[in-house]
C-alpha cells in the first residue's frame, strides 16, 4: 500500500540501532495492516533478543558523551526536533492514521499533542533543580543533586504511537538518560518516522533506538530489557496484565518502573450541570479514537432527576456521528485496531443486552464490516454486566442512574482501576468534594479532555504507578544524591 507522504524518507522500514538502520539478525520480518481495510502497509524487522541486546549496547555507549552534554545543550536539540516534527506533523498525521485507524483530524491532534512534550521537556532540561539542605553540623555542607539515572528503555502502545513515545522520550533525554524503544507491533512505522526526524535534529546515534517486533518476539524483547542490569529505568504503557508481568521481571534488577495501564473512568452528571455542556464532554470522553484511549469515559453515571434529558441529547448526538476510514475528512469513528478488539466489543455489548440493557443507539455501520464498529449508547445498564467492570476500549457508552452523591462516589470508586474521572457540575464545594473523594490520579470537572503536557499523568491502584508530563515526568529518569561535604572552617 503506497501512502501519499510529502517526505517519502519518513516511510522508513528497517529498525534503528545505533548508527544503523537494520534487519532483525534472524532475517525475519513481519507485515503491519491498516485496520480500515485489513491490507497491508507494509513490513518491518521481527526482532528478538539478540537485536535489543545491541540497542541496549548502542545506547549504552552513547550515555557517556549525551549525559556529559550541558543541559542547555539537551534542550537546543529538543527544540530542533521539535520543530522538525511539526513541520513534518501532516505526514505523521497519515502515518497514524494508516496504521492506528484514528480519524485524520484526530491524528493531526495527536502530532501537536506529541510535539509539546518535546517543546516542554527542551525547557524543562535546564530547570532540574537540586537542594541545600541546612547543616546538622557547622562544618559540614549538605547538598542534593538531580543526575540521570542511565539507559532507559520505553514499550509504548498502538493507541497513541506518536504521544506515548515523545511524552517518555522527551523527559528521558531532558534528563540525560539514552533509550531503547520498543513500538506497539501495530504501529511501528510512525515510531520509525520520529526516530528520522531525531536523526536530522543532531541526535547522536545511539541515543534513541528504536527496537521493532510482532506481537509474539515483543514478549522476548520485553523479557530482555527487563533482565538487563545496563537498562536502569522502564517506562510501559499498556495493559494492566502485561504492566504487572514486566514489573515482576523488571524486580529482578531492581530497575526504576513506570507503569501507566488499564482504566475504568467514570462520567458523572451530577442534576445541576449544563446538560448540553456535558454531552460535548461526554462525545470527547468518550468517542475520540473510537473509544481506544486509557482515559476514554468507560461508566456513565447520571442523577436520576436528569437521566432522561440527557440520555435524549446525548443519543441523538451520537447518531450523528459517521463511521468510516480514518483518512475521510468527515469521520468521527474509525475502525478498532483488530479482530480481537472488535470480538472484545461486541462480546461485551452482547453480554449487557442479554442482562436486560436498552439499546438506545446503535450507529450503521452499512457495507464496511471488518473492524468498523458502531458507536452505541445503552441505558439500563447495572453492575452483574461485564462491562461494568472491563475497560471496553471501544465506541460504547454504558449509562447507570444514580440518586445522591455519595452512592455515586461509591460506584465510582467500585473498580480495581483508578487513572481518569470526569464530572459536570456548578455547585463549587461539590466539585472539591467530589474530586478530592474519586481513587484516580487525574479528574477533569467539566471538561472532557484533560492531557496536557504541562501537568501531570499517571493513576493508582491496578492502573499504574508513577507519572508522566509536567516537572514530574523528569523524576522517573532521575536519580537523587545527596552529597555531605565536610571540614568546612
Amino acid at each position: 500500500m503506497v501512502l501519499k507522504l510529502t517526505d517519502g524518507a519518513l516511510f522508513q522500514s528497517k529498525a534503528l540501532i545505533g548508527a544503523r538502520v537494520c534487519e532483525s539478525s534472524s532475517g525475519s520480518r513481519v507485515e503491519v495492516l491498516d485496520p480500515a481495510t485489513s491490507q497491508v502497509l507494509g513490513t518491518v524487522p521481527e526482532m528478538n533478543s539478540t537485536d535489543t541486546q545491541s540497542a541496549i549496547s548502542e545506547a549504552e555507549k552513547a550515555l557517556p558523551a549525551w549525559r556529559g552534554l550541558t543541559a542547555g545543550a539537551r534542550s537546543d536539540l529538543l527544540k530542533k526536533w521539535y520543530q522538525l516534527v511539526t513541520a513534518a506533523s501532516e505526514d505523521l498525521a497519515i502515518l497514524i492514521t494508516a496504521e492506528c485507524g484514528k480519524p485524520i483530524a484526530e491524528s493531526r491532534g495527536e502530532v501537536a499533542y506529541a510535539a509539546s512534550f518535546l517543546q516542554w521537556y527542551a525547557e524543562e532540561a535546564t530547570r532540574a533543580y537540586g537542594d541545600i539542605i541546612p547543616p546538622h553540623q557547622a562544618d559540614k555542607r549538605l547538598l542534593v543533586i538531580k543526575q540521570s539515572i542511565g539507559v532507559a528503555a520505553a514499550i509504548t502502545p498502538w493507541n497513541f504511537p506518536a504521544a506515548m513515545i515523545l511524552r517518555k522520550v522527551a523527559a528521558a533525554f531532558a534528563s540525560g538518560c539514552t533509550m531503547v524503544v520498543k513500538p506497539a507491533p501495530q504501529t511501528p512505522f510512525t515510531a520509525l518516522a520520529l526516530g528520522v526526524l531525531a536523526g536530522r535534529a543532531g541526535i547522536p546515534a545511539g541515543v534513541l533506538n528504536i527496537v521493532t517486533g510482532s506481537i509474539d518476539s515483543s514478549i522476548e524483547i520485553g523479557t530482555t530489557i527487563c533482565k538487563s542490569q545496563t537498562v536502569r529505568a522502564l517506562s510501559f504503557t499498556g495493559s494492566t496484565g502485561a504492566g504487572i508481568s514486566l514489573a515482576e521481571q523488571a524486580a529482578s534488577t531492581v530497575k526504576k518502573i513506570s507503569l501507566e495501564l488499564g482504566g475504568n473512568a467514570s462520567f458523572i452528571v451530577f442534576d445541576d450541570a449544563d446538560i448540553d455542556e456535558a454531552v460535548k464532554g461526554a462525545l470527547a470522553a468518550k468517542f475520540r479514537n473510537s473509544g481506544q484511549t486509557c482515559v476514554c469515559a468507560n461508566r456513565f453515571f447520571v442523577q436520576a432527576e436528569i437521566h432522561d434529558k440527557f440520555v435524549e441529547k446525548f443519543t441523538a448526538a451520537v447518531k450523528q456521528l459517521r463511521v468510516g476510514p480514518g483518512s475521510e475528512a468527515d469521520v468521527a469513528i474509525g475502525p478498532l485496531i483488530d479482530a480481537r478488539a472488535f470480538e472484545k466489543v461486541t462480546t461485551l455489548v452482547a453480554d449487557a443486552v442479554r442482562h436486560g440493557a436498552n439499546v438506545e443507539a446503535e450507529g450503521d455501520v452499512g457495507l464496511l464490516g471488518g473492524h468498523f464498529f458502531p458507536p452505541t449508547v445503552l441505558t439500563a445498564v447495572n453492575s452483574k454486566m461485564q462491562l461494568a467492570h472491563e475497560e471496553i476500549f471501544g465506541p460504547v457508552a454504558p449509562i447507570f442512574k444514580f440518586d445522591n452523591e455519595s452512592d455515586v462516589i461509591r460506584l465510582a470508586n467500585d473498580t480495581e482501576f483508578g487513572l481518569a474521572s470526569y464530572f459536570y457540575s456548578k455547585d463549587i464545594s461539590r466539585c472539591f468534594r467530589v474530586a478530592e473523594a474519586i481513587e484516580c490520579g487525574m479528574v477533569g470537572i467539566n471538561t472532557g479532555m484533560l492531557s496536557t503536557a504541562t501537568a501531570p499523568f499517571g493513576g493508582v491502584k491496578s492502573s499504574g504507578i508513577g507519572r508522566e508530563g509536567g516537572r514530574y515526568g523528569l523524576d522517573e529518569y532521575q536519580e537523587l544524591k545527596y552529597i555531605c561535604l565536610g571540614g568546612i572552617t
